[in-house]
């Protein structure tokens, strides 16, 4: 199963801030599992949200440098309301230092009417995977253009559809 949890982005300043959305439907496999009776987005996948969005920022403020981005650190960690099937996530977080290959954000999600859904600190640890293993620059150009073509997908502009066009 693989989670992409950013499904728009909405707006960027790179080095500064990004919006972005995750938005939960009914189809989301792990729903079957996370309370069948009542179903949830869980929290960790909440904060990973999070996390992914605070990676797409770094990718944009360092223009796609690093190949690998991870999470090396999760701070300050808080969830409120729950996110159900149907709700959209509006995910807002914000550089607040670099060091190196090491940078922090702080990320918050909210739902429709402002509720919180999560807020935390994130470090997240950047690198290509050629800096560990030298012959790997063939990985790293695909997972960068990987990246790239993401986030162009992601931050299209969104078509209004005409019935008369």
């Amino acid at each position: 199963m693989r989670f992409n949890l950013v499904d728009r982005i909405m707006e960027w300043q790179p080095g500064k801030s990004l919006n972005g959305v995750k938005y939960l439907t009914a189809a989301e496999e792990y729903l079957a599992d996370h309370f069948p009776s009542f179903p949830v987005m869980p929290g960790v996948l909440m904060l990973e949200a999070v996390v992914e969005a605070s990676a797409w920022l770094w990718r944009i403020t360092s223009d796609f440098q690093h190949s690998v981005i991870v999470l090396r650190e999760a701070k300050n960690v808080k969830y409120g309301t729950f996110m159900e099937p149907g709700r959209a996530m509006d995910i807002a977080v914000e550089m607040v230092k670099q060091d190196g290959p090491m940078a922090t954000f702080r990320g918050k999600g909210t739902v429709q009417g402002g509720a919180q859904t999560v807020s935390a600190q994130v470090n997240l640890l950047a690198y290509n995977v050629r800096d560990k293993n030298p012959g790997a620059e063939t990985v790293d150009n695909r997972l960068i253009a990987h990246w790239r073509e993401r986030f162009q997908w992601l931050s299209r502009p969104l078509k209004t559809w005409n019935a008369g066009s």
